[in-house]
């Protein structure tokens, strides 16, 4: 079996860009990504692209090959949709397929576009990642569902505002210097505390923004690599997912994950790791409280002791292990379809060392990068490691 290396990787940035399409977005990503890779299109055998809500946000469906066109390719294209981790799963699909033998290169990413529409349309719209009949139907919103969550977790293990707060302070703290990012402004616990509420206990800088972006990543097999001298010292060596009962009132935890941890797992066995072998990691952090249960999922912590992580020092640029050194999906931004696809680029700068916050992990041989869907219902974690 071949690692499916990382030769090339793209991103637009993320933020409001109402004027543009998403056809747009994903040109320019995978035109970056081409760069990046010194790989011809012609030699591209698949393209994996993943999409959420095309069909509200643009009445446009049959994303896949409109998306090749944009990105200069006539190769046979899929589109996946698995809510906010469409992206990851494009991206897994596409190690499997050059793991097996049946493409030497495969691009994927993802595209969303959102910030054209008025707010209440787009929440209605990321409302379809939630049980219809069970939740929609309700009222429930992700705001409300992710403060559910928050709350059970503070019942059972104890925390607070201020430590999600910390969360906060600390991804946007990493979002600075990175020039894809939606906010690239501080933010402090005392101005994280004193934000309007948008669900209790969360408030506004516990959740992450509506975001227009795309991602796009090259990659190839160790074959491919050496016979056209391609410089991908970046391989996934880890793939796994897993899923939950969609709704909240179904499950057996609302204070953990359990489909992350089937993913982490089966990734980490897959990659022949552990936790305590990862140096960094993407996480997807929609709300602070997210970043929490994934750092737990991930095994970085037991359960019930993440929430004190950022609070601590643990997971910030200088701490024993960076989380979400793009500024995550809490600041860097999280146009949905497009996100699974960022986090791979962003631990792949971070490993090769030409991401502006590599300087914090320069010695770092081993990341993971984490993506959800929905009330993580769904859930994707990949391994990737450098060459030493």
């Amino acid at each position: 079996m071949t690692d499916a290396r990382v030769a090339g990787v793209g991103l637009t940035h993320f933020g409001s860009h109402p004027e543009r399409t998403g056809r747009d977005l994903f040109g320019q990503a995978a035109l970056r990504a081409f760069e990046d890779a010194g790989v011809p299109r012609e030699d591209v055998d698949a393209l994996n692209v993943g999409n959420f809500m095309g069909s509200i946000t643009e009445n446009q469906g049959h994303q896949a090959p409109l998306l090749a066109e944009a990105a200069g390719l006539t190769c046979p294209a899929t589109r996946y949709e698995e809510a906010c981790a469409s992206a990851g799963v494009a991206v897994r699909e596409a190690v499997k397929t050059v793991r097996s033998g049946e493409a030497d290169v495969v691009v994927a990413g993802g595209m969303e576009r959102m910030s054209h529409l008025p707010t209440e349309d787009v929440t209605a719209g990321l409302s379809t990642a939630a049980d219809e009949l069970f939740e929609v139907r309700s009222g429930m919103t992700f705001p409300g569902a992710y403060a559910l969550m928050a709350r059970a977790y503070f019942d059972e293990f104890g925390g607070t505002r201020t430590d999600l707060a910390h969360v906060a302070s600390k991804n946007h703290e990493h979002a600075l210097p990175n020039e894809y990012a939606q906010y690239q402004r501080k933010v402090s616990v005392e101005e994280a505390l004193d934000a309007p509420p948008v669900a209790s206990p969360l408030h506004l800088f516990d959740a992450c923004p509506i975001t227009d972006g795309a991602s796009a990543v090259v990659l190839v097999s160790e074959a491919y690599a050496a016979e056209h001298d391609v410089d991908a010292p970046v391989a996934i060596t880890g793939t796994g997912q897993g899923t939950d009962n969609i709704a909240l009132q179904d499950r057996d935890h609302m204070a953990r994950t359990p489909a992350a941890d089937q993913a982490a797992e089966m990734a980490y066995d897959d990659a022949g790791v552990g936790p305590d072998d990862v140096d960094v990691a993407e996480v997807h952090d929609c709300f602070t409280i997210a970043e929490v249960l994934a750092t737990e999922s991930l095994g970085f912590f037991e359960p019930g002791e993440g929430i004190e992580a950022a609070r601590e020092g643990v997971t910030t640029k200088d701490g024993d292990l960076p989380i979400n050194l793009s500024g995550g999906l809490k600041a860097k931004g999280h146009p949905v379809g497009a996100t699974g696809g960022s986090q791979i680029a962003e631990v792949t700068r971070l490993l090769r060392g030409d991401h502006p916050n590599s300087e914090h992990v320069a010695d770092a041989e081993v990341g993971v990068a984490h993506n959800a869907g929905g009330t993580v219902a769904s859930a994707v974690v990949h391994v990737l490691e450098v060459d030493a």
